[in-house]
């Protein structure tokens, strides 16, 4: 659940409310009627002149808190300290949270009952730290999903969960070192490669140089990835043996 202020150290995603001469007035969207400072210091590393030439009102900026007087009601805010990096992420995060309330007014709509979503939410959110992070969770582990929560909304939710979201994709790989001095070298080879590629399951083949090929493997999660990465090495290296070949699978992370 949302605390009513920001901690320092905190990045958040602010609308420029007034531009001073001294400073900027911005609106934390993430926090409910709060407002904070952005001194002129804190605008931009260098000297700043004009401080329009950074930033206009209604404009959307991340900003890392760097005071909180919860007595005064002060929040001292600084966008300098903020790399292009962290304002990707945050803004994305942001973004993802906007999504995850709206499809909780569709979950809303197809409950035929009243229900308390601002239960729902807290309780989300305090076991998946952010809404959208448990939309996600629905996806990519629906049966744990449905067993770690109770009440006529959790079918639903997984429902809408699966309608808006894309499922997380994991990605590893490795390489198999194929040698065969066999007249039919280059079939045996292909035949073996070819038993295991996959684009419709996640498993592709890529040529790196003879004698190495690379095996990627596409899943929901590490596990089945590295369970399909290992049936996919193994055939390929049985093939290679049966047909009196020499092949070796080389695990790499990526």
């Amino acid at each position: 659940m949302k605390k009513d202020y920001p901690e320092i150290g905190e990045l958040v995603v602010c609308t420029v409310e007034t531009v001073h001469d001294y400073g900027v007035t911005a609106v934390l969207d993430e926090y409910s009627g709060k407002k904070g400072f952005i001194h002129i210091s804190e605008i931009a590393s260098g000297w700043v002149k004009y401080i329009r030439d950074y930033v206009r009102e209604g404009q959307k900026i991340v900003c890392l808190v760097i005071d909180v007087n919860r007595e005064k009601g002060h929040i001292d805010l600084s966008l300098k300290k903020v790399n292009e990096h962290q304002k990707r992420e945050k803004i994305q995060e942001w973004k993802n949270e906007q999504k995850a309330m709206k499809l909780m007014e569709i979950l809303k709509e197809r409950l035929k009952k009243k229900v308390n979503l601002d239960r729902i939410i807290n309780e989300l959110e305090e076991k998946y730290n952010t809404l959208y992070g448990a939309f996600e969770y629905a996806v990519n582990f629906e049966d744990e999903f449905r067993k770690g929560h109770s009440g006529e909304w959790v079918e639903k939710f997984i429902e809408v969960a699966k309608e808006n979201i894309e499922p997380v994709r994991v990605k590893v790989s490795g390489y198999v070192e194929i040698v065969s001095y066999q007249r039919n070298a280059i079939d045996h080879i292909k035949e073996a490669l070819l038993k295991v590629h996959d684009p419709k399951n996640g498993v592709y083949i890529h040529y790196v140089g003879a004698p190495r090929y690379r095996i990627v493997v596409e899943a929901n999660d590490y596990k089945e990835a590295e369970d399909k990465l290992r049936k996919a090495a193994e055939t390929v290296v049985d093939t290679i043996k049966k047909k009196n070949g020499i092949a070796e699978f080389i695990r790499k992370e990526g």
